[in-house]
C-alpha cells in the first residue's frame, strides 16, 4: 500500500496498488494549482482513510476539461482525487512514499517556463500526448 495525505493531515488515503504511470504537465494551469507531476490510479485502488469531506473541487473553466482538488484546510493539491472515472490522475506530491513508477512523459512543454529545465529522458509533447494506432 502507498499512503497519501495533505500537508496538515486532514486528508489521508492510500493506494492499494501501484499507479499505472506518472507524467508531468507543464501547462500554466497545472503549474498554478501546484500539481504538475501526476500519478494515474484506478478508482478501485483508492481507499479513503479520512478527510474526504475536507477536499474541495476547483471546477474547470473552458478550455480545460478536468477539475482539480485540494485540501480546504492547508491547500495541498490532490489532482483529481474526487473523480468518478475508472482511472484518474492524483498529484504525486500527495503520496507519502515511493509510488514505484517513474515519469513516462512531459506534456504541454510549449508552455513550460524558460527557467525550468527538463532533466530526464522521458518523452516530451508540445501539447497533449498523441497516441497512434
Amino acid at each position: 500500500m502507498i499512503p497519501g495525505s495533505c500537508c496538515c493531515g486532514a486528508v489521508r488515503f492510500e493506494l492499494l496498488a501501484q499507479p499505472s504511470m506518472m507524467a508531468t504537465c507543464h501547462c500554466t494551469r497545472c503549474r498554478k494549482v501546484g500539481a504538475s507531476t501526476l500519478v494515474f490510479v484506478k478508482k478501485e485502488d483508492l481507499r479513503w482513510i479520512q478527510g474526504r469531506d475536507h477536499v474541495q473541487l476547483f471546477e474547470p473553466v473552458s478550455p480545460y476539461k478536468y477539475g482539480r482538488c485540494f485540501c480546504r484546510t492547508c491547500g495541498t493539491s490532490l489532482g483529481e482525487i474526487l473523480s468518478e472515472a475508472e482511472s484518474f490522475p492524483i498529484a504525486a506530491n500527495a503520496l507519502d512514499s515511493e509510488p514505484g513508477v517513474k515519469n513516462r512523459f512531459h506534456e504541454f512543454v510549449a508552455e513550460k517556463p524558460s527557467w525550468y529545465e527538463i532533466c530526464d529522458g522521458a518523452k516530451q509533447f508540445e501539447g497533449h500526448p498523441v497516441t497512434s494506432d
